[in-house]
């Protein structure tokens, strides 16, 4: 996980069991549909269920939403493994060295397990993989803290496979200023963000705005010669003060721009209700503490959010509600840009009702099917569009020296 909140979360919450459709679950069209279909997620944080919690996502063993038999089930075809590297790297150092393990860690599951899982490293690698049966790993970095302000590290990562930075995380950085981040201190991106970006389309690395502030992501609109990605974000237009979701304007200039909004399936993503639904708790927590006299220990305070949620269940999203946000964006951006960012294992239990694990697919592809979309909407929205990103971004390199 990777705020406490997460964690606390992950205590706090209840286990659901998938939902159901009205008649009992998805269409055999929709489970064939998942099965016939490119799938690709843009955001999946697998790795980091693996280094820091053991998890084997070829056995399914302390995994928790992403391993390979679910990924199967579902039809889940290349899910980006998200390279996280937490923000607090970007002061205390060794950003590059925690990339390198992450991406190491990937390419070791990969070669113990050949039957099942192969790194991608293109779209054409992607196609081979799946027809072959196997689910393609292409790699994405969350966080650009790593690149530690040198073009040769950028190069260093295209290099390891790396296909997109999501250029800041959770704090600003030598890169560009972060949504949930109030220093701004760069108003956008850095001066070196903007040379990150240019070499980024060089290389043919995707850019992704997802975490960033809205003048950064302007910055990014306004030199790219690339489609750009959001890889994980939904729209702020149902979380309103959320800037870690995209405004309506820029999603429209994203889809002017070639690029692709993939939908992130975490409840606080897709709802009002989620998303405020810690601020009541604030209080009481602050209040508790003042007389205590004392900051609660991490125990006690996932004790006191346990009791606070058992009095007041956390409001989950449903599968509705991600359809809301696929029809904003079609409406806004239109069908050609919009895919999929379910961020499994990066938002904890919080996911929405029928949409826990990847095995849930053709849940979400009957939900498009009662919406009225097609099958050729459809095949974009599960994979064509991110797709075309990424054959776009793979034409736009320039040879150049680094």
């Amino acid at each position: 996980m990777k705020f406490l909140s997460a964690i606390m979360l992950s205590v706090a919450l209840p286990t659901l069991a998938c939902a159901q459709t009205a008649d009992g679950g998805p269409s055999d069209r929709a489970k064939e549909m998942a099965q016939e279909f490119l799938i690709v997620d843009g955001h999946i944080d697998a790795p980091s269920t693996i280094a820091n919690g053991g998890a084997d996502i070829a056995a399914g063993e302390k995994t928790i939403d992403f391993d390979y038999e679910r990924a199967k089930a579902g039809g889940l075809d290349a899910p980006f493994m998200s390279i996280y590297v937490a923000a607090d790297f970007e002061e205390k150092g060794g950003a590059k060295a925690r990339a390198d393990i992450l991406i190491g860690l990937m390419e070791g599951v990969a070669a113990q397990h050949p039957d099942k899982f192969e790194i991608a490293y293109t779209t054409k690698d992607v196609r081979r993989i799946a027809a072959a049966g196997k689910i393609a790993l292409p790699l994405g970095m969350e966080n650009g803290s790593p690149v530690e302000g040198d073009l040769k590290t950028l190069k260093h990562f295209y290099d390891r496979g790396i296909r997109y930075i999501t250029l800041a995380h959770s704090k600003s950085n030598h890169i560009s200023d972060s949504s949930y981040d109030e220093n701004e201190k760069w108003d956008g991106l850095s001066p070196f963000g903007f040379q990150v970006v240019r070499a980024m389309n060089d290389l043919g690395m995707m850019v992704d705005v997802s975490h960033i502030t809205d003048a950064a992501l302007l910055d990014v609109l306004e030199i790219t010669r690339a489609p750009v990605m959001a890889s994980h974000s939904s729209l702020r237009h149902f979380t309103p003060g959320f800037h870690r979701n995209l405004p309506d304007d820029l999603v429209k200039k994203i889809g002017e721009n070639g690029g692709v909004v993939m939908i992130n399936f975490g409840s606080s993503f897709l709802t009002e209700a989620a998303n405020n639904y810690r601020k009541p708790y604030t209080e009481l927590r602050d209040a508790h503490e003042a007389d205590l006299g004392r900051e609660m220990t991490d125990a006690e305070a996932q004790a006191h959010f346990g009791a606070y949620v058992q009095k007041n269940p956390y409001p989950f999203a449903a599968l509705e509600d991600v359809l809301n946000h696929i029809d904003r964006t079609v409406e806004l951006a239109g069908i050609d840009h919009v895919g999929i960012g379910s961020d499994y294992d990066g938002v904890g239990p919080s996911l929405p009702v029928g949409l826990k694990d990847a095995s849930t697919f053709p849940v979400l592809i009957q939900g498009l099917m009662d919406r009225g979309y097609d099958e050729a909407a459809i095949e974009k929205i599960l994979g064509g569009n991110a797709m075309r990103v990424w054959e776009n971004v793979e034409k736009a390199r320039r040879k150049r020296k680094f």
